[in-house]
């Protein structure tokens, strides 16, 4: 089976699948009413460990550019619609599902 990530920004959820099994879900942060998180099917197209400021200990490119999934340096905003249009998880949890994911794996992107 081939894992991929289900982005739910209105439930605040990342789910990782393998195929159709749900292997976990993280809480997360999206985008704020005027820089949404982008709607649509993207790949993982790179991993930048420690990029530091606002993007915490790994920063998960997408291949829509400008985009990605990240690390924060404010875990409080966790839950909300804060973000530039990124998907913002815990420091601990961004590493434990790029540890889990390859690059080209695909993120489904929905309300």
């Amino acid at each position: 089976m081939v894992k991929w990530i289900d982005v739910s920004t209105s439930k605040h959820k990342l789910s990782l699948f393998d195929g159709r099994r749900l292997l976990k879900v993280y809480p997360i942060a999206v985008g704020k009413m005027l820089t949404p998180s982008p709607s649509g099917t993207f790949t993982i197209i790179n991993k930048d460990p420690n990029p530091g400021g606002p993007f915490g200990v790994l920063w998960m490119g997408l291949s829509k550019p400008h985009y990605g999934i990240h690390g924060t340096n404010n875990p409080a905003s966790i839950g909300k619609n804060v973000s530039h249009g990124c998907i913002r998880m815990y420091n601990r949890d961004v590493l434990d599902l790029s540890a889990r994911v390859p690059l080209g794996t695909s993120v489904y992107i929905h309300k």
